[in-house]
């Protein structure tokens, strides 16, 4: 019998559990895939503790790339042992074995390995979205990154330099600095040694950024806003710190008439049609070479709790798959 990682009550990595759970056959729409490789990002957290609340119980995990073993009713796109990957699963990826909709899947080219296909859907995709459609990132602009040496930054960092941008990332140590700037990042931060904004200000001299990239959270607001040039825009899509607290707009005016977003990758990739032009850009940069996709860190899908625990205690770089 397959088995899967099952959250039964909301809470720390150790509510997670491994155990034996039935696979039927796929419905209509739906594949049944067998896992080669599945992403870990911070939303899988967000999920385990609650902070997005799901239906309990469930089974983490949003990514991941495999092979078809059936195919169920009304599925003409795929076939049994095509290699397919999925970022927008929204959970059930922390399995052996699962049922998925086909219009949440693509084929994987044989030039991308297993591990690189799992870690690089969710996380590319969100890239994606930020650059090309938040805010188009174009030749001769200068941004700022946060957390350019985890994976979504890792991406960023690549994609908005062969864009073009130059590129201000902070990271957390010397070792993250030396990896962001190998992927792109022209001036590296360690924002425990120096002040980021004024390091901002410097490199723009005075000038600072249109956007701000910002994952952190808690621990980046309110200094984000003030690296922003006036009518700049503040992009917040993740809470690695904490979640920002609530906002006085009157603050946004007082510095600058700022804009701010809290967009998120299923607003975006909200058809088959939009997750497919999406994805297709991802795998565009990836099989150019443009972008690399950096799995530093694997786990047994049975220590699914430990991937969580280093995630979140922020003890990776680049991007965390889990092997079956």
């Amino acid at each position: 019998m397959p088995k899967a990682i099952i959250v039964d009550n909301i809470g720390a990595p150790s509510v997670m559990k491994w155990r034996d759970v039935e696979v039927g056959r796929p419905g209509k729409g739906e594949v049944t895939v067998r896992a080669k490789a599945i992403g870990v990002n911070f939303i899988d957290i967000y999920q385990r503790s609650g902070l997005y609340p799901m239906p309990l119980p469930f089974t983490p995990g949003g990514e991941v790339c495999g092979e078809i073993e059936a195919i169920g009713s009304d599925v003409s796109s795929f076939k049994i042992g095509d290699r397919v990957a999925t970022g927008t699963a929204g959970s059930g990826c922390y399995a052996e074995l699962m049922n998925i909709d086909a219009g949440k899947l693509v084929k994987v080219p044989k030039e991308i390995s297993n591990d690189v296909a799992a870690a690089m859907m969710l996380q590319g995709m969100t890239v994606q979205f930020l650059i090309r459609q938040v805010y188009r990132v174009s030749k001769g602009d200068t941004i700022l990154v946060h957390a350019a040496a985890g994976g979504v930054g890792t991406i960023l960092c690549q994609w908005a330099s062969h864009l073009g941008a130059t590129v201000i990332g902070t990271v957390g140590s010397p070792g993250k600095a030396r990896l962001a700037k190998a992927h792109g990042c022209d001036y590296p931060i360690i924002y425990s040694r120096e002040n980021f904004v004024d390091r901002v200000r410097k490199i723009t001299k005075g000038k600072m950024v249109p956007v701000v990239y910002d994952s952190i959270g808690q621990a980046t607001w309110p200094a984000s806003l003030d690296c922003l040039q006036k009518r700049g825009l503040f992009v917040t899509f993740g809470n690695a710190s904490g979640p920002i607290p609530p906002i006085e707009p009157l603050v946004l005016s007082a510095k600058g008439s700022l804009m701010m977003t809290r967009p998120t990758l299923f607003d975006f990739a909200d058809t088959p049609e939009n997750m497919l032009r999406m994805a297709s850009d991802v795998i565009k940069v990836v099989k150019s070479g443009a972008v690399k996709v950096e799995v530093n860190h694997k786990y047994s899908l049975r220590e699914a709790t430990r991937a969580h625990r280093d995630l979140a205690a922020r003890k990776t770089t680049g991007s965390i798959v889990l092997e079956p």
